[in-house]
């Protein structure tokens, strides 16, 4: 039988709140579930603006603990009553003056599979991420799902082929990739640099981008959400550039194996020449 996972992806606007943000993320969690969707993640710290284009104090009162915090619970519930995996990122407390860009990985059922902490914390205009988070700790889990192998990438991880290859070498099969970037030379990269991972690493890649301007910047967040199969190539139409939109795709996870024994990029793989590339 063919492996055909319905899976989804939802970029939206910063509501102002951070309640009326979540209500808005199960709502489209909902009608996910009603088109058939096995699997939704959502965009970067997705419960609160991005407020990293600041560098105030007052931001730290966004982080909440995980799994143990309200957001990520209430994503438990509601990925319990639909049968939904869900990926659920947000701004993590570990104990004081421990935060982190974590991102849960909750099961169909449930049940809380782990976290995936972003490892590469960028520090420019616009994206002082260094202020609040310390960089990621927990490596790069795969999580055995009810719809396959699951891995997560965090916005700027993305662009370190490390921790793509990583996450192949682990077994993934979906690889999702909730950002927060705005317009300029990133919207050239952010269509080229995760299809060149999916084709590198063979496997299918969810990438998830905001949308608009917030109240703590003006960066303009390009949306331009999609999947990406391991040929590199679109799975239906890319997102909007300025609007909500819920994106539902059928991935047939048989296409990764017909890839990999037609590209053997993970046969042909010479790590014992690679030792220098590990070097301080």
């Amino acid at each position: 039988m063919p492996r055909v996972v319905r899976a989804a992806l939802f970029q939206t606007a910063w509501t102002g709140k951070k309640e009326t943000m979540i209500d808005a993320h199960e709502r489209a969690a909902r009608d996910a579930a009603a088109q058939g969707a096995q699997i939704i993640g959502f965009q970067e710290v997705f419960n609160a603006p991005y407020f990293c284009q600041v560098q105030e104090p007052e931001h730290y009162s966004w982080a909440e603990p995980v799994p143990d915090g309200p957001t990520v619970q209430r994503m438990r519930a509601l990925a319990r009553e639909l049968g939904l995996v869900i990926v659920v990122p947000v701004y993590e407390i570990e104990q004081s003056g421990f935060y982190y860009n974590t991102a849960a990985v909750i099961d169909a059922d449930g049940t809380y599979l782990g976290k995936y902490r972003k490892h590469h914390i960028p520090q420019v205009k616009g994206f002082w991420e260094k202020y609040y988070f310390k960089p990621g700790n927990v490596g790069w889990p795969v999580f055995d799902t009810a719809v396959g192998k699951v891995g997560v990438y965090i916005c700027y991880d993305r662009h370190f082929p490390e921790g793509w290859r990583a996450l192949g070498l682990a077994g993934a099969e979906i690889v999702y990739n909730p950002s927060a970037t705005s317009r300029g030379l990133s919207a050239y990269l952010w269509q080229l640099e995760q299809p060149a991972a999916a084709v590198a690493n063979e496997y299918y890649i969810a990438a998830i981008n905001r949308v608009g301007v917030e109240e703590y910047g003006d960066n303009d967040f390009y949306g331009t959400s999609y999947f990406v199969d391991p040929r590199g190539q679109f799975v239906g139409e890319v997102a909007s550039d300025k609007n909500e939109e819920l994106v539902v795709r059928d991935l047939d996870l048989d296409v990764i194996e017909q890839v990999r024994q037609q590209w053997a990029f993970y046969r042909d793989r010479r790590p014992d020449a690679y030792g220098p590339l590990t070097g301080a």
